[in-house]
Order: C-alpha cells, then sequence, then structure tokens
C-alpha cells in the first residue's frame, strides 16, 4: 500500500504598510538558518484557525502586530516526506516593536514593493506579494458567522428566536475570540435571535462592545426579506 504524504499547514501575512504620499512598504524577514529573505509564517498550534496563526507568527517573527485584509490564497510546497501548505492573508500593521534578532529571525525590514521583490528568495511568495499589491487601498474586513452550537429545536419548548446555545456551543464562541481580533473587528451586529447574540457575547464582553440586534437578521425574518438583508448588509459594510 502506497505511503500517504503527510501535509503540514502553516499561515502568514504580506503586511503592507501605507504612509500618506509616501509608496507603500512590504514586511520581510530574514532566516539566518536558511539564509532567506520571506514572508512572516508559521506552524499552527492545535486546534489554531488559520486567520489567527498568520497574526501570531507575523508577530512573533518581526514583532509587527496586524490584523487580517483580504485573503491571498495558499501556496504548497514539498517538505521532506510531506507537502507543506501555507495560507496568506493581506495585513495591515497596528503596531511595532524592535524584535531581538535571534536564530530563527535576525533581521526584520520594510522595502518598497521592487526592492521587496527582489530580495525575496522564493517565485511563489513573490506571487503571493504581487496579488498582496494589487489591493491599492487599506481596507476593512467584513466577516459573516453563523451562529455557535444551539438545542436543537426537538427539545427546546419555548420561542424559537429565544433557543439558546450549548455548552458545545459556549466553548464555539469563545473559539471566536482570537479569531475576531486577528480581523480587528470594530463592531457587531446580529440576529435578535438569543443563539446569535450569545455567539458574539464572549468577544463583546471582552472587548467591552455592544451587539447591536436586528429583526431582519433573524431566520423568521430575512428568509422573506432579501432585499432588506440585502440593504442592511450594504448599511453595515
Amino acid at each position: 500500500m502506497p505511503k500517504q504524504r503527510k501535509f503540514t499547514v502553516a499561515a502568514g501575512t504580506v503586511t503592507i504598510r501605507h504612509r500618506p504620499g509616501k509608496e507603500p512598504h512590504v514586511l520581510l524577514v530574514h532566516r539566518p538558518a536558511y539564509n532567506d529573505w520571506t514572508l512572516p509564517k508559521g506552524h499552527l498550534d492545535p486546534d489554531e484557525y488559520e486567520a489567527v496563526a498568520a497574526v501570531r507568527e507575523t508577530h512573533e517573527e518581526s514583532g509587527v502586530r496586524v490584523v487580517l485584509r483580504e485573503p491571498l490564497g495558499a501556496i504548497s510546497y514539498p517538505v521532506g516526506g510531506g507537502t507543506k501548505v501555507v495560507h496568506y492573508w493581506r495585513a495591515e500593521p497596528i503596531e511595532a516593536s524592535k524584535r531581538k534578532p535571534d536564530k530563527e529571525v535576525d533581521k526584520v525590514a520594510w522595502l518598497s514593493p521592487a526592492n521587496a521583490l527582489e530580495r525575496m528568495t522564493y517565485d511563489d511568495e513573490k506571487e503571493v506579494v504581487r496579488k498582496a499589491l494589487e489591493y491599492r487601498q487599506p481596507s476593512t474586513a467584513f466577516l459573516v458567522v453563523r451562529h455557535s452550537k444551539a438545542m436543537d429545536r426537538k427539545n427546546w419548548s419555548g420561542r424559537d428566536q429565544a433557543r439558546p446555545i450549548t455548552a458545545r456551543g459556549r466553548k464555539q464562541a469563545k473559539r471566536l475570540v482570537p479569531l475576531f481580533e486577528a480581523f480587528g473587528v470594530a463592531a457587531l451586529a446580529s440576529s435578535t435571535s438569543t443563539r446569535c447574540v450569545q455567539t458574539l457575547q464572549p468577544f463583546a464582553k471582552q472587548q467591552r462592545m455592544d451587539v447591536d440586534g436586528w429583526q431582519v437578521l433573524t431566520e423568521e425574518i430575512g428568509e422573506h426579506n432579501a432585499k432588506g438583508v440585502r440593504q442592511l448588509m450594504k448599511r453595515l459594510a
């Protein structure tokens, strides 16, 4: 029986710094073990979202805290007896601190697009950078999230809109907190259904934010008012 190839999943960013009246700059790191210039990236921790890993690894390797924007797809390449898949996002810096050089990363650089592409070691990463540079202006992420695990309808005798999330659902809601942080979520809008509001409450509590409830986003109303849902989505975006 042929041996199955092992897949390793990693995540990283193309972090682009925009300054008024100046050329954008791309964040690169130098790894002494490979003597290469590359995008910040790394492996996922157990049960970690790819997007969360991308933000964490960027900070660990460069000292730069970022928020994610557009997904840029993934690249893959052989590593040992398996395949490594790296997911990338375009990112914007929100804070930077000087990182002490170590055996993993000894240099961090902000370079113009032309200089970054010239210095980078890997052609497939260059293509990811070119794709990121197609987005000319800073943007804002808009996340659409389904509610976490709720009680089954057959086990609930009250109004369906009041149906709550379960213990499993509460765990899922807590897992969303670092994901929302990764994208810099700054406002929360929800269906007024209890299960939907409860899904956002852990993040809202941590950030001291309100959850704005909208009846038109409920299953009962939204299914019959697609125009109203579209109008609200445009307003929120």
